[in-house]
């Protein structure tokens, strides 16, 4: 007996982030590459943190520091990451 398994994943393509616009404060317009946009205010997140090394993101300078990387937003080379699963929901916790 013989079987043919056919990944359904291989019919949908790898989710990424292609670009990430600062708009106001602590929100960016974060564009996928299926073309869905999602603005997304990260004041709530940084500020409601009790770590350190996420509450240095309120420091305005160092938020804007933000860049699109292996199809993610990072800060600072991965000291900062979301799961695209929360970026492309709208909804970062």
């Amino acid at each position: 007996m013989k079987f043919n398994i056919e990944s359904p994943v291989a019919d949908y393509p790898i989710l990424e982030v292609i670009q990430a616009k600062h708009i106001a404060d602590y929100v960016l317009e974060i564009t996928f590459n299926d073309g869905i946009s999602n603005r997304i205010d990260f004041r709530d997140f940084l500020s409601g943190s009790s770590h350190p090394e996420i509450r240095k993101y309120l420091d305005q300078s160092l938020f804007l520091t933000f860049e699109v990387k292996d199809g993610n937003v990072i800060w600072n080379d991965h000291d900062l990451i979301f799961p695209l699963a929360d970026l492309y929901s709208g909804k970062i916790s």
